[in-house]
């Protein structure tokens, strides 16, 4: 393959295509977990400021390790609801569990936030780092989950903008009209 045919085929996959298709569009709006979604997004955002002013309080104090660290464990199964919910939504939406089109960026980076909060699990579990250790993995987690975050936001904003706008696999949005 010479360089135009992998220039071409690169320009193929970056054009700009719809957040959703017209029936995914329908499905979206039909489905319960959107609002489940929705509602959920909003608590763990909740929990997460409350947590992170634990956790930081913990580190710049030395204090109150038993609230931060109960309050990452809540923090990290309210995600775990969360992740869970929304392959249950990515799948009747999309029709399949986990990297949709659509969502495929996104659920990259929810692995990695997934996998820090676990990773901070097992910490705790297992005695494996500090208690000054784990809290710096769960701002760690805590930092993935904001970028994360950003992402659905963006995807939010895009999505209500959208009748239908394109959204193009590089990211960028595409102009309609």
């Amino acid at each position: 393959m010479d360089i135009n045919s992998l220039a071409n085929r690169r320009h193929k996959t970056t054009e700009c295509m719809p957040l959703y298709t017209p029936a995914e569009r329908r499905r979206r709006d039909a489905s319960r977990w959107t609002l489940v979604q929705g509602v959920l997004a909003q608590l763990q955002f909740v929990v997460f400021l409350v947590s992170l002013y634990l956790v930081l309080r913990y580190l710049v104090t030395g204090d109150g390790l038993l609230a931060a660290t109960l309050s990452v464990v809540v923090k990290t199964l309210v995600l775990y609801t969360i992740m869970i919910t929304g392959s249950i939504w990515e799948k009747e939406v999309f029709g399949q569990y986990l990297f949709a089109r659509s969502f495929f960026w996104e659920d990259v980076v929810s692995m990695l936030v997934l996998a820090l909060h676990t990773a901070y699990l097992v910490a705790l579990i297992g005695g494996f780092l500090s208690p000054r250790g784990q809290m710096v993995l769960a701002l760690a987690a805590y930092a993935s989950y904001l970028i994360n975050a950003g992402q659905f936001l963006w995807k939010l904003r895009t999505a209500r903008a959208q009748r239908p706008a394109p959204v193009c696999a590089s990211g960028a949005t595409g102009a309609t009209e």
